[in-house]
């Protein structure tokens, strides 16, 4: 019988947390959620106990399927369920269910009445709970800014593993939505943005896993580059622009311990710009090879020298005006003249150091017609599922 709403939840070497978390939230959805529904455990390719443990589950518990995949990715599992679903809502959870269960049915509810297309979990909104320690706090923080930065993203929480949609326009927003791994909701949460979609946003009690399996750098890699990937130029000039002002911070905090602030700013400033030279001549520009490198550099390091005038300016008049100012202050300062000193090098950079033949700005890509006018799904109410549905879906 056809569910209401479609929970997948996909799973790498997952033995351990598995049965307990599929079985607690199929109990949950038996009592809680008024809708017809069916869990679909999506195995990427795991090389434990797992897929012995989701065929399982999938015999012995009615709204339960089991499908197993023979390559990685979480976007790739997500993408395969909802590409196939008979669902009217499809929706996905993290497999240590750290988001509290209670938040489903908020979670779906406006997608099955059509007041909104897709709907998230946040954990950075007002009324959310959540226990996690600092360093996944400050990650998660910078990278929603910076998608609200280089994207102009709304949505307050992209990674939260706690999302839905209606079927119809997720089905929609799929072909346009390149990336297989992390970044694939995020990337889907971007493209129903610009196609003028409605996201519901749901806060969320979030107790953080400690035994968690993501590699929080390489993720954050990954992320980075999927965000320049839909940005075009002018994002990927700012992430590099983030990267430089980081290096040149560093840079400059650990050569203040033993020299004058404007040798320290001077030397920093220097280190970074040849390394902002060099990635925005690769990774905005898409210039490669030695044709023009000692030119790119020469005019690179031009632009240094304004750059440098326009932050030790900066720096005298600080010490013209407060001569005793602390450390934290010399930073402020350096902070706000970076800025405006960074908009000056893209524009020069932009317009001089690589000319004409320079890609032109990205464009945000082309919106999607006629998602906003999917039908809306009708409430069905709760049904047992038919002996169909717990079979174990077809190897892939």
């Amino acid at each position: 019988m056809r569910p209401t709403v479609e929970i997948a939840i996909p799973v790498h070497n997952e033995e351990v947390a598995l049965e307990g978390s599929v079985r607690r939230l199929h109990d949950f959805c038996r009592a809680q959620l008024p809708y017809s529904f069916r869990i679909v455990i999506a195995d990427n390719a795991s090389e434990d106990g797992t897929a012995a443990i989701g065929a399982r589950l999938a015999d012995e518990l009615e709204p339960v399927a089991y499908l197993r995949l023979s390559e990685k990715g979480r976007g790739r599992a997500l993408r395969r369920v909802w590409s196939r679903s008979d669902a009217e809502v499809v929706a996905y959870m993290d497999v240590d269910l750290s988001t509290g269960l209670e938040a489903l049915l908020p979670l779906v509810a406006p997608l099955i009445s059509g007041h909104s297309d897709l709907a998230i979990g946040t954990r950075l909104a007002r009324g959310s709970r959540v226990i996690r320690g600092p360093k996944r706090e400050v990650i998660s923080r910078i990278y929603n800014r910076i998608l609200h930065l280089t994207l102009r993203s709304r949505f307050s929480d992209a990674q939260c593993g706690f999302k839905a949609g209606r079927a119809a326009v997720v089905k929609a927003l799929l072909p346009r939505v390149e990336d297989q791994a992390w970044f694939f909701d995020t990337e889907l949460l971007v493209l129903a943005e610009r196609s003028g979609l409605r996201i519901h946003e749901v806060p969320v009690d979030w107790v953080d896993d400690p035994d968690s399996r993501v590699d929080i750098v390489h993720t954050a890699i990954e992320d980075l580059r999927g965000v320049a990937r839909l940005g075009g130029e002018l994002s990927r000039f700012a992430l590099v622009g983030i990267a430089s002002t980081v290096l040149y911070l560093l840079l400059f905090v650990g050569l203040r311990a033993a020299t004058p602030p404007l040798a320290a700013n001077a030397v920093a400033l220097a280190l970074s710009a040849v390394f902002n030279t060099a990635a925005n001549r690769r990774f905005t520009f898409g210039r490669r090879g030695r044709d023009g490198l000692v030119t790119h550099h020469f005019q690179g390091l031009i632009v240094f020298g304004l750059c440098l005038g326009l932050t030790t300016l900066a720096l005298a008049g600080l010490g013209a005006l407060a001569p005793d100012a602390s450390r934290a202050v010399e930073v402020a300062v350096l902070v706000a003249a970076n800025a405006a000193a960074t908009l000056l090098r893209y524009w020069l950079l932009r317009l001089w150091v690589f000319g004409p033949r320079g890609t032109a700005p990205g464009q945000p890509g082309r919106e999607l017609q006629g998602l906003a006018a999917c039908p809306t799904p009708r409430p069905r109410p709760q049904a047992t599922a038919s002996a169909a549905a717990t079979r174990r879906m077809p190897r892939t």
